[in-house]
């Protein structure tokens, strides 16, 4: 029997040039927004990455993209306060939206970028999936559910991309990854299939890449 969620399987040799491809160009930094009015026009493919505070996104846009300091990384919790736009080639937008959950900021402000980054995931006719990282280490927690639902509710297909997978001892990412699907289970706007990555070893990469230059 298949199994449900599985881990999306390496790409072939044109899906992965496709992605080589996307970016082979330098990936240039255009915005940060704090309000809806600051989005740039929605006139080309956009993918979205979401996580809690800390989860490794901007680790990840730096690996994804091959520049090392593109995304700000930071250990301090909620340092992203914008939603960050980012150029890849002519044709796609990658955006590093706000961290939720536990951010080292004043109760309004956090509750600032938690709207404004609701009202992006509901109001966003260009974005075409949103890829919520998930440490490995935890795997999906409540205030990772609260996002799920949101995506849910707002009808936008995310994907699980499982962060830090290096971190974990290969005895214990099994049942990590079973915490995982069970989670996604009960969310209908969950793409089928997982990834899974290590910024630091640059698993997944090529995957996430190809993903990113499949979509239409």
């Amino acid at each position: 029997m298949q199994m449900e969620f599985p881990i999306t399987p390496d790409p072939d040799d044109i899906t992965r040039e496709r992605g080589r491809m996307l970016f082979a160009r330098e990936t240039e930094f255009l915005k940060g927004v704090v309000a809806m009015s600051g989005l740039p026009p929605a006139d080309r493919i956009e993918v979205c990455f979401a996580g809690r505070s800390n989860v490794g996104k901007s680790s990840l846009i730096n690996a994804l993209t091959g520049r090392k300091n593109l995304a700000r990384a930071s250990n301090t919790p909620g340092r992203t306060q914008e939603i960050n736009f980012f150029t890849a080639q002519d044709s796609h937008y990658l955006v590093d939206l706000p961290g939720y959950g536990f951010a080292n900021a004043p109760v309004a402000v956090v509750e600032k970028w938690q709207a404004l980054l609701k009202k992006y995931l509901s109001g966003r006719p260009s974005l075409r999936r949103a890829f919520v990282l998930i440490d490995h280490r935890h795997g999906i927690k409540k205030v990772d559910q609260d996002i799920l639902k949101l995506l849910d509710s707002s009808a936008v297909t995310f994907q699980c991309v499982v962060t830090k997978a290096d971190k974990v001892k290969e005895v214990d990412r099994d049942p990590i990854l079973k915490q995982i699907r069970t989670a996604l289970s009960k969310h209908p706007a969950a793409y089928p299939e997982i990834i899974v990555t290590s910024s630091e070893k640059g698993w997944g990469i090529e995957t996430l890449r190809s993903t990113i230059a499949t979509l239409v």
